[in-house]
């Protein structure tokens, strides 16, 4: 308890000073990509699966060189060889990955039907279900990314501030957590995504996406 004190506190801090500029722009263009077409949702749907096991950075080179008409339309072996060529651990996998995501380049239809008619987290469980290459983390960090703040995105430093154990979460670890961290961003009176940057720039020195 005395840890997640202190935490709130250091964020209450941070949200003072001039990161606060950098957070808000941050959280203004997640919701500006909500607003474009499904191909743009579908990159950063491809560029959430780069990020798995692998750093944000590495995966937002391959996202500007490739673009959505990369993502959409590059055959296997160019699609690998562009994120090997970014120094990708996984390029093989990736590659494979992002072609079987190829059927749903219709992505922001499917999300937004989903949110409208069930709810935010039917479309979580839809992306954890049919995207190979995500999870909980990544299906949340997408949905951030496109405009839906409600979903903790609990990596490796996220985990550490909130000090819990960083071995792969199953569904109920990840949901048990996620309610421990919307209670830290109610109390800040913040969304969870705005906590999550405000977090992650904590552990990075960093506001990225």
């Amino acid at each position: 308890m005395e840890k997640m004190n202190k935490l709130v506190q250091e964020v209450a801090e941070l949200r003072k000073s001039n990161i606060k500029k950098q957070v808000d722009t941050r959280l203004k263009e997640f919701k500006a990509l909500g607003k474009k077409d499904s191909k743009q949702w579908f990159s950063e749907l491809c560029f959430c699966i780069l990020t798995a096991n692998s750093k944000a950075e590495t995966a937002m080179n391959i996202q500007k060189q490739l673009t959505a008409y990369g993502f959409c339309t590059l055959r296997y072996n160019d699609l690998r060889g562009a994120i090997k060529k970014n120094k990708h651990r996984f390029h093989n996998n990736k590659a494979k990955f992002i072609l079987a995501a190829r059927q749903f380049t219709d992505i922001k239809d499917i999300i937004t039907g989903l949110v409208s008619g069930q709810g935010e987290s039917s479309a979580r469980e839809w992306l954890v279900k049919n995207i190979k290459g995500l999870g909980y983390k990544e299906s949340s960090h997408f949905l951030r990314n496109v405009g839906y703040f409600n979903f903790a995105i609990l990596d490796r430093h996220i985990l550490a501030l909130m000090n819990e154990d960083k071995k792969a979460l199953n569904k109920e670890k990840y949901l048990k957590i996620e309610a421990k961290f919307k209670q830290l961003a109610s109390k800040l009176g913040m969304a969870p995504a705005e906590l999550d940057l405000y977090m992650w720039y904590m552990k990075t020195g960093k506001v990225l996406k």
